[in-house]
């Protein structure tokens, strides 16, 4: 019993020097981030990293920021190296003011953007590189890494889906600005977040999802 305290301070000294030295504002996907609930970057400019999750075939996650016109922002998607997800591709697309106009529709997922929003459609490439991030001792693949420019001042959307229905762990990161800041507890959730997704789950939610659109 004595020794407890200790290695609680302990655990509590090791993410105060692990989380600021990130290089990412680091978050995880503690809710799910629907068009009425989206995860919140505060600053655009700074870097964000969200650590999120796609887990039934027709899920959307979407993100929100303010942007000034012709501000340049980094967005990019990376793919944890965890088993079964080294083709795992999500697309993103920014939706927002002064975009080119046009419908927004998944082949699986249904895709929700206000009516007088555009929006650009940013593919995952055909190679991916990999690197080790090396203050998480953690493996990733490297998909979209593109910088967008806001045409417009206003409110804008990131909408994260895949097109095959695949589910997965993704990390979207916004914003290449390095200030110290994030999730302080994030080494803790680290682990419960290093692991493969249900695919038995999301085989049957796609089986649903194929149904209604035959009925349609």
């Amino acid at each position: 019993m004595k020794g407890r305290p200790f290695r609680y301070m302990l655990v509590i000294t090791l993410i105060a020097l692990i989380v600021p030295s990130a290089a990412h504002q680091p978050f995880f996907e503690d809710k799910e981030f629907d068009i009425d609930n989206p995860g919140r970057i505060l600053d655009p400019t700074i870097s964000t990293a969200m650590y999120s999750t796609l887990g039934k075939v027709d899920d959307v996650d979407y993100y929100a920021f303010n942007a000034s016109k012709n501000q340049s922002i980094l967005l990019s998607i990376t793919i944890p190296q965890i088993a079964g997800q080294d083709n795992f591709t999500p697309v993103m697309a920014l939706i927002g003011p002064g975009l080119p106009a046009g419908n927004l529709s998944g082949n699986i997922s249904n895709i929700s953007k206000p009516d007088d929003a555009g929006f650009i459609i940013l593919p995952p490439p055909l190679n991916a590189t990999a690197f080790f991030e090396p203050f998480s001792r953690t493996a990733y693949w490297t998909r979209q890494e593109e910088y967008v420019v806001a045409p417009e001042n206003g409110s804008y959307l990131v909408a994260v889906w895949d097109e095959k229905g695949q589910v997965g762990r993704y990390v979207f990161v916004a914003g290449d600005r390095e200030v110290p800041g994030g999730d302080p507890a994030f080494p803790l959730k680290m682990r419960d977040y290093w692991n493969s997704v249900d695919n038995s789950t999301a085989y049957n939610n796609q089986t649903q999802v194929m149904a209604r659109g035959d009925q349609k």
